[in-house]
């Protein structure tokens, strides 16, 4: 079984390797696109806002608001890291996120995260074919294919990166703002791209139990250029977000609703849409009981279920997510583990005002 195993993986990254290939080929020949460039980033980070559905811009208190909201860090009195993990197609499609927080001063917080997408050790058959008697094969000449040569096989990396440089400010007590400085770097084989955007974000408390929230993505449009001289224009994105804390059971009942609004002409792939304009609901719940144990579920944007659970330790998160996704007639399924860390000790605390 193991070495059947292994056989299908190998199969299954050659057939992506030459797909990818082929998009490489014909996206870098064509004209610029403006839909889906990103959507990489649009995956989502950490257990516990995935587990309720992305519904996380006005529930975000943490380190992952960097990536959610990054007005919520405002929320954090202490230094934190965090890591996810999360593995796609035996393995195959990689997802990693890792990043840190630290707070400044009395109401100010600085983070830096970071997202990568990747599939690795892509065989690469191009200039692998020979012909009957074991000679190389020039590229014009295929119709004297015999075999490739696995000798002759080269390997590559497609890889997806996102940096994100968040700044969080408390303006009042019921107000916060943030920003995002975002670095994209694109690699397939030999072609690179890069792009620049930035995000803004507001946290609005009207109560302690009911909260707003809205991250504009790439407000200015992120150009991606590729090396190439290919462009890839990322539209702008609002997310909206709020929150409703209920007390009862010995706990709280967390409800929250989202609203992602797209400017990209989506419309087939959207929940519903005006003209150009789509707009695609998302909404989680979570039970938190005495802020040691808690349960999720929650809607996508995908008009998928998740669900996940969490558990608070001393100084560590662990937080867990389950997912499953629809791909043609095969369903995915996606496992989600995120820990966040804090260093809870009085050296470490923000200044007080």
């Amino acid at each position: 079984m193991k070495r059947k195993y292994y056989s299908e993986k190998k199969v299954y990254a050659v057939a992506l390797g030459l797909v990818l290939i082929f998009i490489n080929t014909s996206n870098l020949n064509g004209q610029s696109v403006a839909k889906y460039a990103g959507e990489f980033i649009s995956i989502g980070v950490g257990g516990r806002a995935l587990g309720m559905g992305s519904a996380y811009t006005a529930v975000t208190e943490d380190i992952m608001s960097g990536y959610w909201n990054p007005a919520g860090l405002v929320s954090i009195d202490y230094p934190q890291i965090a890591l996810m993990h999360d593995e796609r197609f035996a393995g195959l499609v990689n997802y990693d996120y890792g990043a840190v927080a630290l707070p400044i001063g009395p109401i100010s917080t600085l983070a830096l995260s970071v997202i990568r997408l990747g599939v690795d050790n892509i065989p690469n058959t191009q200039n692998a074919g020979v012909d009957i008697n074991g000679l190389p094969l020039p590229p014009d000449q295929w119709q004297n294919f015999a075999r490739i040569d696995p000798n002759r096989i080269t390997y590559f990396n497609a890889a997806d990166w996102a940096f994100f440089l968040s700044y969080a400010r408390r303006a009042t007590e019921s107000f916060s703002y943030g920003a995002n400085l975002k670095l994209i770097y694109r690699s397939l084989e030999t072609a690179t791209a890069v792009g620049v955007g930035f995000d803004f974000a507001g946290r609005y408390k009207i109560s302690n139990n009911f909260i707003l929230g809205a991250n504009l993505q790439d407000v200015t449009t992120t150009l991606v250029a590729w090396n190439s001289g290919t462009n890839e224009l990322i539209s702008p994105t609002l997310k909206t977000g709020c929150v409703y804390i209920l007390n009862g059971l010995g706990g709280s009942f967390i409800p929250a609703l989202d609203f992602d609004v797209r400017f990209e002409n989506r419309r087939s792939t959207s929940f519903f849409n005006i003209g150009s304009v789509s707009f695609d609901p998302h909404a989680g719940i979570e039970y938190n009981f005495k802020n040691i144990i808690s349960v999720r579920t929650g809607y996508t944007d995908t008009k998928e279920w998740t669900i996940g659970g969490g558990i608070h330790l001393p100084k560590l998160s662990i937080d867990y997510s389950f997912a499953r996704f629809k791909d043609s007639n095969e369903a995915i399924k996606t496992h989600r583990i995120s820990l966040i860390f804090t260093l809870e000790a009085e050296q470490f605390k923000r200044i007080p005002r």
